[in-house]
């Protein structure tokens, strides 16, 4: 009797001690549960960055239509200016000078759109004095978009096109003759971070200039 207690507790006991873990499995299961954590963890760190670039694309995309379409409504509307100059002033890859109404109002306003550094910037004379005159020191400067790299990747703002255009002929040369002008293609190379969008993000408009229509 006292023989098969013992071997009755004996093995309780060693049953009892193999229904843990081992300190290797231990050091194995946290090996384990560190590398998941970090791959879950790069995930989605990488989520939350493909999130932000798409955002990012996103806004500057609606940021770039809106500039497009506040440049088109200008151009659309050049005419004449008070002192009788030519509805085009300038007219070069990355300046283009208009004279056109652009509050309504009786006054034919300079605006130059131009592109500083990787800013695109419109600039808005208002004729003054008797006789009327533009003087360019009194001209109000305001930023239409930033992250423009357009002088960057070699592609200009602006390009031109005359009467002959049906939808597949080149622009102008440079230099352009401004009388030969009616339709101004506007084009922006966007680009906020280059260090993770791949290609710069393009968006363009077309506008002919409705007072040089030919007929």
């Amino acid at each position: 009797m006292k023989d098969c207690s013992f071997m009755i507790f004996y093995k309780k006991q060693s049953s009892h001690h193999h229904s843990g873990f081992t300190l290797i499995e231990i050091l194995v299961a946290l090996a384990i549960f560190s590398m998941l954590s970090l791959a879950v963890g790069s995930l989605l760190i990488q989520s939350f960055r493909y999130n932000t670039i798409v955002w990012d694309q996103l806004s500057s995309q609606t940021a770039g239509r809106t500039v497009i379409q506040t440049v088109n409504d200008i151009v659309r509307k050049a005419q004449d200016s008070r002192i009788g100059s030519y509805p085009i002033k300038t007219a070069t890859n990355n300046t283009l000078t208009v004279y056109s109404n652009i509050d309504n109002d009786n006054m034919i306003d300079e605006v130059r759109f131009f592109l500083d550094g990787n800013t695109l910037k419109e600039g808005i004379t208002k004729p003054s004095g008797n006789p009327l005159i533009y003087n360019t020191a009194t001209e109000q400067v305001t930023v239409l978009a930033n992250d423009v790299y357009n002088t960057i990747i070699h592609e200009p703002v602006f390009l031109y096109y005359d009467q002959n255009y049906t939808g597949t002929q080149p622009a102008l040369m440079q230099p352009v003759k401004t009388t030969d002008i009616r339709m101004v293609r506007v084009q922006l190379e966007l680009e906020k971070d280059p260090n993770h969008i791949p290609a710069p993000l393009h968006v363009e408009g077309m506008v002919e200039i409705r007072n040089l229509k030919s007929n």
